[in-house]
Formats: C-alpha cells, structure tokens, sequence
C-alpha cells in the first residue's frame, strides 16, 4: 500500500513538473507574440519625446489580455490593448492569434512603407471573424499617435476610455466609437482627436477598473482618473493604484505615456566630461554637489547618486571604450580590467555629457537626469532579458537603476540615457 501511495506521488509530482514547464514555454510564446518596440526606450529628439512605460500583469498563465507598441516612422506610434471575452485558453487563444496577426499585417504595411490604420482594422478584422466563436466577442484598441501631426488617431471596440491630460491638468475621455467585435461585424468607425495640448496619455484594459477596491467594494473606475491626474510616472500610478485594490481579480495590462518638452528654462545644468577613470569619479563628485542643491532629503539624494553612478560608468565603459559584456567579465576574471580600461583611455577623445532639467507636476518637482556618450550604442531590446533574470551579472547596473529611479529611458541609437528622479 505504501509503495502505490509513493508511486501515486512520485507521478502527480512529474505531471506538476510537466504542466509547470509547459505553462513557462506558454507565457513565454505569449511574450515573443506581444512586440515592444520601445522598451525602455524613449520615442522623440533630442527636446521633445514620449517617455513610454507598460504595465502587462496576466492574472493566470493564459491571458486574456494582450498589447503591442511598434514604431511606424520617425513621427507615428501604434498601440493595441485586446481583452478576449471570458478568461481561459478560448480567450487567449484569440487575444494572442488577433495579436499576432496584427504585427504580421503591420511589419509588411512597415516594409511597403504604407501603413493605413482603417485598412489594418479592416483586415484584422475579417480575419479575426473567421475565428470567433457564435456568441463570442472582443474588445480592442488601435491607436495612433502622430506627433508630427499632432493627432491621436484611433479605432476603439467596447475598450475603457482613453484617458488624456492637458498642460492645464484637464483629463479629457475618449470613449469607443464602435461595439465589440463580433462575427458579424463589418462596419467600423476609425475618428481623430488633436493633441498639442496632452502631455499625458493612458490605455487600458477593463480588468483594471472593473476590479474591486479596499474602499467599501468600489470598483477601481471610480478612482482611475484622479489617479492618472496626479501621477506624473507609471510608478506613481500603479503606486496609487495597488493601494487601492486588495487582490488581483482579472488581467492587467496599461500604457503610460508622458510627453516632455523641454526649454531653456527647464535647464538646471549641462556638463561635458572626457573619457577617463579619475573623470568617471570628478562626474561622480559633481553630480553629487548639484543634487544637494536640489534636495536636503538624503534618500533621494542617495538614490539619484547610486542611479547615476551605475549610468555613467556604463557610458563610460561600454560607450565610449567599446568594452562589451563578455569582454568584461573575461577581463576582471583574468583581473586585468582595471588596466585595460586605462589602457583604451590613451588616445580616446570621446566625451560624455551629462544635462539636469527641472520638471514640475502636480506640485511635485522632479529631476530628469540624460547622459550622453558618443559610443555606438546598443539594441535596448536586450534589457528585456535582463529583467526577466534580476540576478544575471551582466546587466545589474541597468536593473539597479531602474529599481532606485522612476524610470530609465535610452534613445534609439542606445547611447543616451535618460532618468527620473522626484525631489
């Protein structure tokens, strides 16, 4: 009896194992069909961007919920929030092949050098009907930011509104301008709404505000807007947000989008370094002194430091002396790093600049720190990795950062980062 009582064991144990390993080979599918082309990254020039942040928390392995971002050109961005009517492996198999599909019409509108956002819900949408089942129904968000036109440019099927703040602090709502889809579905309205004036943008699914509060059951929609008003990062945001709800009850997927200009007058300092160790710690020192200026809160100050440091020894090391990762970790195992590293200094004329500007919000002051070197850069796609694994050696300084900041931000090129920091 004993031994069929363990072997009865020893089998569930395996079957767990198996169901485990293929639930991790799932969501990692999930992840390579959700394209991110601006992770970590920021999406502008030089005085004028959006910073973009994501937030895609599946209640269950196979979510319900889906989103991409991808770049169309040097001016327009497409997101896509999907929510699969029910949860489970029908409403996921949906989101993911609606997903998926998507990108695939987008890559070839991207390659053709044509992209049309009615002709892709168009054919997204006879797709997809092909697919659903007799009562089934999807909720959906294209949208289109042009920033060169000024516009947001958007297809929303039964989704939460889109919620959009004004430099003057007036959130403004931008409900569905069509029904769910459905199988019978071939009429669809794509509408636009000017933007010079947002300086913040949220997409959501309704997983978010459909799910109960600590405060007397109320669902999360009551406070959402408020919250969004008052929350200059993500961070903040999803800060205000999880204090509100005591558990998670559906998919939770968002994009936060900040937009900042800057001026002459948001300008606090601007430094140029040379490329040396006894400079790395002159940057250190001077970065130091300005933020003490700034804030009397040690913390902060500590933080920003520690921020700083790990940005700037990067700029200085994988930037302009070109060393990558592995050569890295050969080097200081044969323990001739610090003398490789003096010994590329020779000779090198490349600088790091280093700009402070000074942002407000809600009467809240933060600091946006870019450090800039003149290396060749680097694909920010492969921080997506990093921060799967928080314990990987290559890559720590990055996730540090990121966990003493309110974001970090690298251009296209890869070789300018921006944080945040609040005072």
């Amino acid at each position: 009896m004993e031994i069929a009582d363990n072997k009865k064991l020893v089998e569930l144990k395996k079957k767990e194992q198996y169901n485990s390993y293929q639930e991790q080979l799932g969501f990692a599918k999930e992840l390579n069909i959700l394209r991110n082309d601006f992770y970590y990254q920021m999406d502008g020039d030089v005085d004028s961007f959006l910073l973009i942040d994501f937030l895609y928390h599946p209640l269950d392995t196979l979510s319900g919920d889906a989103y991409t971002s991808r770049k169309i050109d040097g001016f327009r961005t497409f997101y896509l929030v999907v929510d699969g009517m029910g949860k489970g492996l029908s409403a996921s198999l949906t989101s993911m092949l609606m997903t998926s599909f998507t990108n695939h019409i987008i890559d070839k509108m991207i390659q053709h050098d044509h992209f049309d956002l009615y002709l892709l819900v168009h054919e997204t949408l006879q797709y997809i009907k092909k697919i659903l089942l007799e009562e089934e129904a999807l909720s959906i968000d294209y949208i289109v930011i042009d920033r060169e036109n000024n516009t947001i440019n958007y297809a929303k099927f039964s989704m939460p509104p889109v919620l959009m703040q004004t430099k003057e602090g007036e959130v403004i709502r931008i409900r569905s301008n069509n029904p769910p889809m459905s199988k019978y579905q071939d009429d669809f309205k794509v509408s636009s709404h000017e933007i010079k004036n947002i300086e913040k943008f949220l997409f959501y699914s309704d997983g978010i505000v459909e799910n109960t509060t600590i405060c007397d059951g109320i669902p999360y929609a009551d406070f959402i807007e408020e919250d969004f008003k008052n929350s200059f990062t993500k961070r903040e945001f999803i800060d205000k947000m999880y204090q509100k709800m005591s558990d998670q009850e559906d998919d939770f997927t968002l994009t936060f989008i900040n937009r900042l200009d800057f001026d002459r007058d948001s300008c606090i300092t601007k430094k140029e370094f040379s490329t040396s160790l006894q400079e790395v710690e002159n940057a250190n020192e001077w970065y130091s002194n300005v933020w003490n200026t700034l804030s009397d809160d040690a913390k902060k100050t500590y933080q920003a430091g520690v921020v700083f440091t790990e940005l700037y020894m990067n700029a200085y090391e994988h930037g302009n002396l070109g060393i990558d990762a592995f050569t890295k970790h050969q080097l200081i195992e044969e323990d001739t790093y610090i003398d490789t590293l003096l010994q590329k200094e020779q000779g090198n004329s490349k600088k790091i600049t280093v700009t402070l500007d000074k942002v407000t919000h809600s009467c809240s002051t933060y600091i946006v720190t870019k450090i800039t070197d003149e290396g060749e850069g680097f694909d920010t796609q492969l921080l997506s990795e990093i921060f799967r694994n928080s314990q990987a050696f290559n890559g720590r300084g990055v996730f540090v950062s990121r966990k003493n900041s309110m974001g970090i931000y690298y251009n296209v090129k890869g070789n300018t980062v921006l944080f945040l920091s609040k005072i």
